[in-house]
């Protein structure tokens, strides 16, 4: 199971003091509008930064892109993952349509309650 490309998902209260926070730590943005969410890059870790999107910090894949948000030659496809994680007892709290093809994302949450979300652009 290829899972991709892993950041944080960080919910933040205020979007400019955390980007300036997390630029002092060596990360540049790399996506985002800037206003509300921002992706933030130091070498091959990503951070998102994102303002009344949501509550909790989420664990987040991207199947299907590397580090960079390349696509990747390979990759299982999100509805694979999710088939192979229902098969082997893991819960699906947010699923997806496991007959479509393209982007589509599921959530998961592990035993401690942190949200992972497995979410698929391409």
């Amino acid at each position: 199971m290829q899972l991709g490309a892993f950041s944080i998902s960080l919910a933040v209260k205020d979007l400019q003091a955390s980007k300036a926070f997390y630029a002092k730590l060596g990360f540049t943005p790399f996506g985002g509008d800037g206003t509300h969410y921002q992706i933030m890059k130091n070498g091959d870790h990503l951070i998102g930064l994102f303002q009344g999107m949501f509550e909790q910090n989420i664990l987040t894949f991207n199947p299907g892109w590397d580090a960079d948000a390349q696509p990747l030659e390979s990759f299982t496809d999100v509805r694979e993952i999710a088939r192979e994680l229902k098969a082997g007892g893991v819960a699906l709290v947010q699923e997806t349509n496991l007959d479509g093809t393209g982007p589509a994302s599921f959530v998961t949450v592990d035993p401690d309650g942190n949200p992972i979300l497995v979410d698929q652009h391409r």
